[in-house]
């Protein structure tokens, strides 16, 4: 049996996981209304928000299977809340990948020059 050749960085799957939690406006705005509130029932979130409450499942299941979220089941209801270690995390990632942007030539109009 192979062992499986690791082709990427821990850190580089980190910021593709929350970058795909993060790729779909409606999940932004899910992470929006949790961070304005302590937290939030499923139910809430679906008269707040122009989607169907299936959808709303989904979006919700994709930001808390990358760690942006956590939720607590008492039935009925399931409630909501930032996570905030990995929210923090999530922060503090794209903060240094954004402020360490690789080597650019831009020309006068501001478009990337290859090299």
């Amino acid at each position: 049996m192979s062992a499986e050749i690791k082709k990427f960085t821990e850190r580089q799957e980190e910021i593709a996981n929350f970058a795909n939690a993060l790729a779909h406006p409606v999940r932004v705005a899910i992470l929006d209304l949790l961070a304005s509130k302590a937290c939030c029932y499923h139910g809430d979130m679906a008269d707040e928000l122009p989607i169907a409450n299936s959808t709303l499942s989904q979006h919700l299941k994709v930001l808390k299977d990358a760690g942006l979220i956590q939720g607590e089941i008492s039935p009925p209801k399931t409630k909501y809340c930032i996570h905030r270690d990995n929210y923090k995390k999530a922060g503090e990632i794209f903060s240094f990948f954004f402020e360490n942007p690789l080597e650019t030539t831009f020309s006068e109009e501001g478009i990337i020059l290859c090299s």
